[in-house]
């Protein structure tokens, strides 16, 4: 479990504190707003109406005490530049901050931001390759170059082994699990079959992934 201190509950903001909720985690959330912050209540540990720029109101959280803060401001830049700036000032361990350019993520990493986090450019990369692709289910891209990507299983692979397609030695890819009926089995083997009821989790660079499964 980790202390977070999430600042701005827009979509997003809100979004991450529902999910740092599943995951049990504790969360002070900050914002302007009161309606907002009434609204998430139900999902945080503490919350507070205040300016996120008021060095004082940021001073009385005890932000050395948060194992890392989140910046989600998305509707006033100069508030996310301050804020960020401020926490880094008052000795936050780590700070994550949302951008919504490269010159925004330049501009915060140069006034304390540790971390960028690009909302709408992943999900509308996701998006895109997503629904460009037959074959595509889902995907994570882990750098520039690799990705996993979650794919119904090509015809010509229906009814064979793991160790018959060898997908590592043909195509540089690795099968790393097989999903059926919502189930992932990450017990792959040589001798796991493939069936056309399953879809797979493939790891490989996005170069052969998009070749072998045409996308």
């Amino acid at each position: 479990m980790k202390s977070v201190l999430l600042v701005g509950l827009g979509r997003f903001g809100r979004r991450v504190a529902e999910k740092l909720y599943e995951m049990n985690h504790q969360v002070m959330a900050i914002d302007r707003k009161e309606e907002r912050v009434d609204a998430i209540l139900p999902f945080v540990t503490n919350a507070q109406i205040g300016d996120s720029t008021n060095p004082d109101f940021l001073m009385a959280l005890g932000i050395r005490n948060f194992d890392f803060c989140i910046v989600a401001i998305g509707d006033n830049f100069q508030s996310s530049l301050e804020t960020t700036s401020l926490l880094k000032e008052l000795g936050a361990g780590l700070v994550v901050s949302r951008a919504a350019s490269d010159v925004h993520a330049k501009f915060l990493l140069k006034n304390g931001a540790d971390e960028i986090v690009y909302p709408e450019r992943q999900l509308a990369e996701w998006t895109a390759i997503r629904y460009s692709a037959d074959h595509i289910l889902d995907y994570i891209e882990l750098d520039d170059e690799h990705a996993i990507f979650e794919v119904h299983v090509p015809g010509e692979w229906i009814g064979k082994t793991v160790g018959e397609l060898d997908v590592r030695k043909k195509y540089s890819l690795n099968i790393l699990a097989v999903k059926e009926d919502g189930i992932l089995n990450l017990a792959i083997a040589p001798e796991t079959a493939i069936t056309a009821s399953q879809t797979m989790l493939v790891l490989g660079t996005m170069k052969q992934l998009q070749k072998v499964f045409h996308i």
